[in-house]
Parts: structure tokens; C-alpha cells; sequence
């Protein structure tokens, strides 16, 4: 699975703990594999983030952070943002 990181996610992704970059980089890993692997807990978006057309999806790299994202096609996803559970607001 190919993935496409936004400038937001890239930010967000420099300013997380040490901890947080090294448990995010091993959730990617199993996000490439299988994006709605139980240990991800991925879940569809509602609210500011539900598109007429565009559906955002949310996974846990842990209990306190998320990656926001969408499919883009059958083999792409687009990382938008990373961060607590402040990045919904």
C-alpha cells in the first residue's frame, strides 16, 4: 500500500514524544499490511470530517494519539493528521 503524507501530518509527526514517532512508524507497518487490523482499531470519522464524498478514517498508535486519513484508491491512502485527540477539534 502506497502512502502519501500530508504537510500538516509531517508537522504533527516531528513535534510527537521520541515514544510516540517509534510506536507510530511500528502502527504503519501493520496499517500497510491490513488498515482495519483489530490492533488499529480503525474507524470511520463523523462530524467536521465526514465528506459528502470524501470518508475520513481514524487508527490508534497507542491510547493517547491518531493518524486521520483517507483512501485515495484501491492502493493509496493520504495521512492527513497526527496527534491527541485534539486533531477532531
Amino acid at each position: 500500500m502506497k502512502i502519501l503524507y500530508s504537510s500538516k501530518f509531517i508537522r504533527g509527526y516531528k513535534k510527537l514524544p521520541d515514544e510516540a514517532k517509534k510506536l507510530a512508524e511500528k502502527k504503519e507497518k501493520v496499517f500497510r499490511q491490513n488498515p482495519f487490523s483489530p490492533e488499529l482499531k480503525t474507524h470511520k470519522l463523523h462530524g467536521k470530517f465526514k465528506g459528502k464524498i470524501e470518508k475520513y478514517w481514524s487508527f490508534s498508535i497507542g491510547y493517547k494519539y491518531r493518524i486521520v486519513f483517507r483512501f485515495t484508491d484501491k492502493n493509496t491512502v493520504r495521512f492527513y493528521l497526527i496527534g491527541t485527540h485534539r486533531i477532531y477539534q
